[in-house]
């Protein structure tokens, strides 16, 4: 009986050490950011998507609401397309396999691979960027739904006040659910480019997948961005 599975001596030691650090850097950046509580730069734009979807609310006018919608829903078909396109990129990849493992061979580096394990390689990309596009399609369906949402809003007239504030809540919590998943698509492809890395070797590979671990952190409680959306805010007291 033929054996479809790759025996386990496939990848060297180092490289199935490489790709262990890889999944497990994703796992841990994925629940400590989606778990990290409102002080992350995605937790306090959602405090901020909660508050446009009440000013909204309020909004006799809302033209202005449905243009930053159209906006992140552009935005949103744009980085789709762009996955789709890197899924092909990567697919020619494999009609080349034996001129490309050929140039890693000769190249000063001292990658040594066949042409399965690059196969097998380029297969990896393949999959992120499906995961990727996968979550930026839905992302942009969600962000139509919050349209619609944004929509069924009462007039800022209506005399019911509850009733229309928590139609705005419904659409706000729509949005941040639909952020969260674009989130996970640009998440992938920041981590699909640390995966480049694998093709130079699994020490490389390491490196790159800890330093865009890092880059990434660091936007979400380090950088400008956060320091922009805190400008004029009053810090807590010390207790």
């Amino acid at each position: 009986m033929q054996n479809y599975f790759p025996p386990l001596d496939f990848f060297p030691p180092q490289d199935l050490a490489a790709i262990a650090v890889f999944a497990l850097a994703w796992v841990f950046y994925h629940f400590a950011i989606e778990r990290g509580g409102p002080e992350s730069l995605n937790g306090r734009m959602d405090q901020h998507r909660k508050r446009w979807m009440r000013e909204m609310a309020t909004r006799e006018a809302r033209m202005t609401d449905a243009a930053i919608m159209a906006s992140l829903q552009n935005g949103t078909a744009f980085f789709a397309s762009t996955s789709l396109l890197a899924i092909g990129g990567a697919a020619t990849l494999l009609r080349a396999s034996d001129e490309l493992v050929k140039i890693a061979s000769e190249l000063p580096l001292g990658i040594l691979t066949n042409r399965a394990q690059w196969e097998a390689k380029v297969v990896g990309v393949i999959v992120i960027f499906g995961y990727a596009f996968y979550k930026f399609s839905w992302a942009y369906r969600l962000f139509n739904y919050t349209a619609i949402l944004m929509g069924a809003t009462p007039d800022a007239k209506t005399s019911d006040e509850a009733t229309r504030f928590v139609a705005a809540d419904r659409a706000a919590q729509m949005s941040i659910v639909a952020a969260r998943h674009f989130s996970r698509g640009q998440r992938a492809l920041f981590f699909a480019l640390a995966y480049m890395g694998w093709f130079l070797g699994p020490w490389v590979f390491m490196g790159t997948t800890l330093l865009a671990v890092f880059t990434m952190w660091t936007r979400q409680y380090r950088s400008d961005a956060r320091a922009a959306v805190l400008f004029g805010e009053t810090p807590a007291p010390k207790t």
